[in-house]
């Protein structure tokens, strides 16, 4: 496709750069790699530029992103404003779009990957009954465990506790979670969309990038110091292996922070990796840098040489005022930007540039909002400030200054006039908080809404700037939502206290931040809002809310009793919160406690009696407890609340096939599928009804649909296995099996049922140990002794067959009518 002619940001960039001087080293290598053929080994695939703050990380990096373009390459720039691996691949599929490059199948999987991740939310909190009904975590459960599934972020809601619990609790939650997902998702790509996105999203980005017909794939990743934490195990092994498949040899990565990389990581790669430590300017390239702005003036050359100590960003600042007299510095302890602003003729551009450093992020209407001049002037006003060196352009089109720069200007003015400095902190923070309630009209939920989160982060950093009495308070009480809107967001809420605390010089706001972050990181959510319950002064319905997100978090990690110890908080602190019976509801089903379960759902029913879910989650618990009249009721009224449930159409199905009204089970499972049709529980709850009427041929359909969907799954396995081997086909039910057990090596039922297909294909030995391995996990389970006994009367052992007819007489005298073959046996 035809790229677009260049915008208003991108000619403001090129004007920029137009005088850009120094780093010649790095970017004459950067220019010559690409005339340097991929397979040829001087060819570096990888760029790292390190130095510290104000050395002009940024500024190259934007340099070579420029180079790369002239090269013909497709760009992309991400820095921190993306939180996470799905958030940058959004945004590189953002840049390249603008730029003529659709990535259309990246966009669709990322749409998906947003909704499901918030159905996954709700999905971890509702344990369906999907599997054989046996006590305790799965031996799969516990090696999924072992091997790190849940520390990696397999259990979505709280992937960091991992390390705190024990293997046990672990597997417990990942057979938990693994059930309550299976039975939600459409198909087997969603559930991979929740518990392993980069998985997903990877190898679709690598196949759309390889479809390009760009020469060149250029990326570049700034302030690495926060993203490498998730970004750089994911690009080392998207670059070093072919788990999600080939990257373009033509493909170049480019990062920038404040370290090195990881020696452990990239030390073998050397001969790849190119690196780029960056150090202050040399007196001559500082030199060279004024020159081409014009300051040549030998005294004043030398107070900038003075002043900035070489960083790059306070050259170029200074640069640009072209300042021509060193008698207007007076205090010689003054920092450089407040030079900058003495240089700079202009009072309308000097005031600006004092009003904008005020925002954390600017963009032209928090320009307005921040700016007080005649409307005339702000359009140019604003363009004249976006140019600027120390003014740069990150996610979204939005603006930041550079740390550097902005830290002594905010200095400079909250010292200058307190009162002035409040005022203006005041003012910006009821700007946004009138386009956050404009925003947050008609959001059911806001707290999952990206634009009202923005405002109201905005909103609550300058009122702690402004040093409002409550404001401490309120941020601290908003950071349990965060909380429940998932890490990355408690992370950038726990950042709005760092930089307030920093900005406005309030050291309890900083270190509340600084801490709350320390626990995000090393510990988790559960850990942080622990932190927070125990040290902030909090009313009773927010700490009920802190209470019943943290037993979210734990519950997530298989720590029930503790999961279950803050939602009985929860309730005891705020006797009306219904969702924290609801959740609380679910603790007491994952313990197996269904009249617990059902006695916190009648509360939660009370409190909201039109809720929908509640009443079919009500049904459900009465369905899993075998109370087939109240499920009924229950699932009724919730198809009443909300025809388009398939859950409740879906539940109530299986409790008429259960009670054997088949044709009103086939009614509500038919339109649970026409309501989402690739619902694999009701696929598999309808093979059942397909079961009792004799239609095989059906029911293996269905089976099948529901393992396209949920190839993972082994109770459909386990389902499938028994119907082909009903039908006779018994190596393809042995086949279906022995994937059910290795999904789930403790799965009884399926042991007993490979073993009866294996003796009738005449493997005796084999059928006898799966049947042995069987009465050995379960030793009154009817069904296995009889086929045992048969087997062994196969087998000419007539004292064992004996001895297993003699426990079934024992266990269920009518098991020997029921089976023909068993009743002949002596």
């Amino acid at each position: 496709m035809a790229q677009p002619g260049p915008s208003l940001q991108e000619l403001i960039r090129q004007r920029s750069r137009a005088g850009f001087v120094g780093r010649s080293a790095e970017r004459a290598a950067f220019r010559a790699n690409f005339t340097t053929a991929p397979h040829d080994e001087r060819h570096r695939f990888r760029f790292h530029a390190h130095g510290n703050a104000g050395v002009g990380k940024t500024f190259l990096l934007r340099e070579l992103e420029q180079t790369a373009r002239e090269q013909g390459a497709l760009t992309a720039y991400v820095d921190d404003s993306a939180g996470s691996v799905p958030e940058v691949l959004a945004e590189i599929s953002r840049q390249f779009a603008a730029r003529g490059t659709r990535l259309k199948e990246l966009d669709r999987l990322l749409a998906a990957h947003r909704e499901r991740r918030h159905e996954a939310e709700l999905a971890a909190l509702a344990v369906l009954d999907t599997g054989p009904e046996e006590t305790g975590p799965s031996t799969g459960g516990r090696m999924a465990a072992r091997a790190g599934v849940v520390a990696a972020g397999m259990v979505p809601v709280v992937g960091p506790l991992a390390g705190m619990l024990d293997a046990e609790q672990l597997a417990g939650a990942a057979d938990r979670l693994r059930a309550s997902l299976i039975a939600r998702f459409r198909n087997h790509d969603d559930l991979r969309l929740v518990l392993t996105p980069e998985q997903v999203l990877t190898p679709v980005l690598l196949r759309e990038l390889s479809d390009t017909d760009a020469p060149w794939i250029a990326l570049f990743l700034d302030t690495y110091e926060r993203t490498g934490q998730y970004l750089d195990p994911w690009l080392h092994e998207t670059m070093t292996t072919d788990r999600h498949g080939a990257m373009p040899a033509t493909t170049v990565v480019v990062s920038a922070g404040r370290a090195p990389l990881d020696p452990a990581r990239w030390g073998g790669l050397a001969d790849f990796v190119a690196d780029f430590p960056l150090a202050p300017f040399t007196e001559p390239e500082a030199r060279g840098l004024l020159a081409a702005k014009g300051v040549t003036a030998e005294p004043v050359v030398e107070e900038v040489l003075r002043l900035t100590g070489g960083l790059p960003v306070l050259v170029s600042t200074l640069a640009e005022s072209r300042p021509t007299d060193p008698d207007d510095v007076g205090d010689p302890s003054a920092t450089a930007v407040d030079r900058f602003l003495k240089w700079e003729d202009d009072p309308v551009h000097r005031s600006a540039a004092l009003a904008c450093a005020l925002p954390r992020w600017l963009d032209e209407d928090v320009f307005r909002a921040a700016v007080d001049c005649p409307a005339e002037q702000q359009e140019p006003l604003y363009t004249w400030l976006r140019g600027m060196p120390f003014v740069s352009e990150r996610g979204g089109g939005r603006l930041r200054y550079h740390d550097v720069v902005r830290a002594p200007m905010l200095r400079a003015e909250r010292r200058r006039s307190p009162r002035g400095w409040a005022q203006r902190h005041r003012h910006l923070a009821g700007t946004f908080r009138q386009w956050r309630e404009e925003a947050g009209r008609g959001l059911a939920d806001p707290w999952a809404d990206d634009t009202w989160r923005d405002l109201r982060q905005a909103e609550s950093y300058h009122l702690l700037c402004a040093g409002e009495r409550e404001a401490l308070h309120k941020a601290l009480g908003d950071f349990v939502p965060a909380c429940g809107a998932g890490e990355v967001m408690a992370v950038r809420w726990a950042r709005v206290l760092v930089d307030a605390g920093q900005d406005a010089d309030l050291p309890a706001v900083a270190a509340w931040g600084t801490d709350l972050t320390t626990a995000l990181h090393t510990e988790g959510v559960a850990a942080a809002l622990g932190l927070l319950l125990r040290r902030a002064v909090l009313d009773a319905p927010t700490q009920a809310r802190a209470r019943l997100v943290r037993g979210d978090e734990l519950r997530g990690e298989g720590a029930y009793p503790q999961a279950l110890a803050e939602y009985d908080q929860a309730v005891a602190l705020d006797p009306d919160l219904a969702l924290a019976y609801r959740h609380r509801s679910g603790i007491r089903g994952d313990l197996g406690d269904h009249d617990g379960a059902i006695a916190d759902l009648d509360r939660a029913v009370a409190l909201d009696p039109d809720n929908a879910w509640y009443r079919a989650l009500r049904g459900e618990h009465h369905r899993i407890a075998g109370r087939d009249a109240e499920a009924i009721r229950d699932l009724t009224e919730a198809v009443r609340l909300d025809p388009a449930s398939a859950f409740a159409r879906a539940s109530r199905g299986a409790t008429y096939e259960r009670a054997g009204d088949l044709d009103a089970a086939l009614a509500d499972l038919e339109r649970a599928l026409g309501l989402d049709p690739d619902y694999a529980w009701a696929l598999a709850r309808r093979a059942r009804v397909w079961r009792a009427q004799g239609d095989s041929r059906r029911q293996l359909d269905d089976l099948s649909r529901a393992l396209e969907q949920n190839p993972d799954w082994p109770w459909a396995r386990c389902e499938r296995g028994d119907a082909l081997r009903a039908a006779g086909r018994d190596e393809e039910a042995v086949a279906d099996l022995d994937i059910a057990l290795a999904l789930d090596p403790a799965y009884t039922s399926a042991y007993a049922s490979r073993g009866e297909s294996l003796a009738r294909l005449g493997r005796h030995a084999e059928a006898l140990a799966d049947l042995n391995r069987a009465v050995e996990m379960r030793p009154g389970y009817v069904w296995a002794l009889c086929r045992r006994a048969v087997l062994h009367t196969a087998m000419g052992h007539p004292e064992e067959a004996r001895a297993d007819m003699a426990r079934v007489r024992e266990l269920d005298p009518g098991a020997l009518e029921r089976f023909a073959d068993v009743s002949v046996l002596p």
